[in-house]
């Protein structure tokens, strides 16, 4: 099964209003495993940046002068993610500047239901509390301490944890089959099922609170002999 988990950097927030994307990251996942495959390019909205845009990302009109248009890296973004399913954090905004791109540039548009929406997938897993990219990497342990700025490629390799660990977590074993990929530049080639991946920096912390620790001893102090897993054989 090949994901692309994938984030974009826009000038605003609606394409209809003549904001364009300017960066586009992407990290390919098979059998929800990382391949080491990445996908990243500038692009050159052909319009100023907006202040509030580029505070969030940083990406100025100096720097993006002498990149290429959208029309230009279009095939080569559709060449990559091929017919894989697409993991976004907040889909619909990234899906209707990506179709906007496509459709402008003459290119087939991609379909909604191609899209994996890790912020709905976080909201009904855990309701009520904070979904953001942020949030999630504080509540699985996830290093993000190098987002000082969004960056389309960062933030797509830190969700790519992220959503390994909404589906279930790390589990490399599930990989039961050895499958070769070609690296982006099609000399190198990778063993999928070789693949592990790396430990935790830090273990994740206890989900269960003092409170709920201390009701649990009480309720199974009131049990007695009815406890039989606390005799001793």
């Amino acid at each position: 099964m090949r994901e692309i988990v994938l984030d974009t950097e826009t000038t605003g927030f609606e394409p209809s209003e003549g904001h364009r994307i300017v960066e586009i990251g992407a990290v390919e996942l098979f059998n929800h495993l990382p391949t080491g495959r990445t996908y990243h390019q500038y692009i050159n909205p052909r319009r100023e940046m907006p202040t509030a845009a580029f505070e969030v990302h940083g990406l100025g009109d100096e720097f993006l002068r002498d990149k290429p248009e959208f029309r230009e890296i279009g095939q080569a973004f559709l060449d990559f993610i091929g017919d894989a399913k697409l993991v976004i954090h907040n889909a619909a905004f990234d899906m209707k500047f990506l179709n906007a791109e496509l459709g402008s540039a003459g290119f087939p548009t991609l379909p909604n239901d191609r899209a994996i929406d890790t912020l709905m997938i976080a909201r009904s897993k855990f309701p009520g509390a904070p979904a953001s990219l942020d949030a999630l990497c504080r509540r699985f342990g996830v290093d993000n301490s190098a987002r000082e700025k969004h960056g389309a490629l960062l933030d797509s390799e830190i969700l790519a944890e992220v959503y390994l660990e909404l589906v279930g977590g790390r589990q490399p074993d599930f990989a039961l089959g050895s499958v070769s990929t070609t690296s982006n530049n099609g000399n190198a080639a990778q063993n999928i099922g070789d693949w592990r991946p790396r430990p935790r920096p830090e273990p994740l912390p206890p989900r269960l609170t003092e409170a709920e620790a201390a009701a649990h001893a009480a309720f199974v102090g009131k049990l007695g002999d009815a406890a039989l897993w606390l005799k001793r054989q």
